[in-house]
């Protein structure tokens, strides 16, 4: 049977996971991906956190015919999902109560503990729970990750699934920002166990066009932290390339074409251009409004500052990253797309 197609090939190659909070033996075989298309093997989906992008992602889950129970401290929002037919509930204890799978998408790791382990969150209930799978799709740091996994994974369930005897946790970032959670186009980056990541790929590909499976339990949340550091620092190193350029007399079209057919390429250049009037669709083309605020790309570089100290990982560029994007912050352009270092930073033009 499909259902113990997975546990075949695992046993065969005696797979085990790597820096997993959950063991893989608290899990029993399920069905194959292919069956899982059917969205009501995963009956209720609860999802907490409802912002430019939890909105979205939600909402993707309404088109592809899951059915809902929502939470959000925005009453507005609220009313907007109810209205699509979705469950709205007061508290994420609530949210637990009446769903099968819950994602969560919030602002900081802060956030993620008050809503998972905090008063009426998602574990306050206590023993045994209903929610069989718990995906967070914040991005936060690896440890906070990894602790709510074990916190989860030291619950136990009130219906067993397939003979699941605990409930799994992924941590599950994305990256595409809020056009691709509008579009479905995310990727997500998965940490977790396999058998779980295996099971939850439906859901992410109603959500995006492309998931990855970065190893155990808050290995997506070093991924993200990672990507982003990577992001950042390509977004100043051409920025600053091109004010220099324009300082000494050539144009910023003339050096976008140089850049874009040369060993310079990158996405700062060729997909997401800092330089106004260079590249239609972009933030930089609509006064760095939209896009990715630079207080998102403040707090990630924070995250992985702090991880790097934490393994005592010498990064000198995640910390001159982390101290321009907080200065731009603090000079009153949090809002701003986080190309607008150009403009603001080395540019030396502080209007907002």
């Amino acid at each position: 049977m499909a259902t113990f197609r997975l546990r075949s090939l695992l046993g065969l190659h005696k797979w085990r996971p790597k820096l997993l909070v959950c063991s893989a033996s608290h899990f029993s075989p399920f069905r194959s991906y292919s069956s899982l298309n059917d969205t009501s093997l995963f009956g209720r989906i609860g999802f907490i956190g409802l912002g430019n992008m939890g909105s979205r992602m939600a909402d993707n889950l309404i088109k592809a015919g899951y059915n809902l129970a929502v939470h959000d401290i925005n009453h507005n929002v609220m009313k907007m999902f109810s209205d699509k037919g979705a469950l709205t509930e007061d508290s994420p204890l609530k949210v637990a109560e009446t769903s099968d799978v819950v994602i969560t998408m919030l602002p900081s790791s802060n956030h993620v503990l008050d809503v998972y382990t905090g008063q009426n969150g998602l574990l306050s209930g206590g023993n045994p729970l209903r929610p069989w799978l718990f995906i967070d799709s914040s991005t936060i740091d690896p440890q906070t990750s990894r602790k709510v996994s074990a916190d989860v994974c030291n619950c136990s369930l009130i219906h067993k699934r397939d003979g699941w005897k605990t409930p799994a946790m992924l941590d599950a970032p994305v990256s595409g920002g809020v056009l691709a959670a509008e579009s479905g186009a995310l990727t997500f980056m998965v940490g977790g166990t396999e058998e779980a990541y295996t099971a939850a790929k439906p859901l992410f590909l109603s959500m995006g066009k492309n998931s990855i499976y970065c190893g155990g339990s808050g290995n997506g949340a070093t991924a993200k932290i990672c990507n982003n550091l990577a992001m950042a620092i390509s977004m100043l190193g051409v920025s600053e390339a091109f004010a220099l350029g324009q300082s000494l007399g050539i144009a910023a079209s003339t050096l976008t074409k140089i850049f874009n057919s040369s060993s310079a390429r990158c996405w700062s250049s060729d997909t997401y251009n800092p330089v106004p009037g260079v590249m239609d669709g972009v933030p930089s083309s609509r006064n760095y409004i939209g896009g990715f605020a630079s207080k998102l790309m403040a707090k990630d570089l924070n995250l992985a500052a702090a991880s790097a100290k934490e393994i005592r990982l010498k990064c000198p560029l995640t910390s001159q990253a982390e101290k321009i994007f907080t200065e731009l912050c603090n000079n009153g352009h949090e809002a701003k797309d986080f190309s607008g270092v150009f403009r603001y930073y080395y540019s030396g033009k502080d209007e907002q």
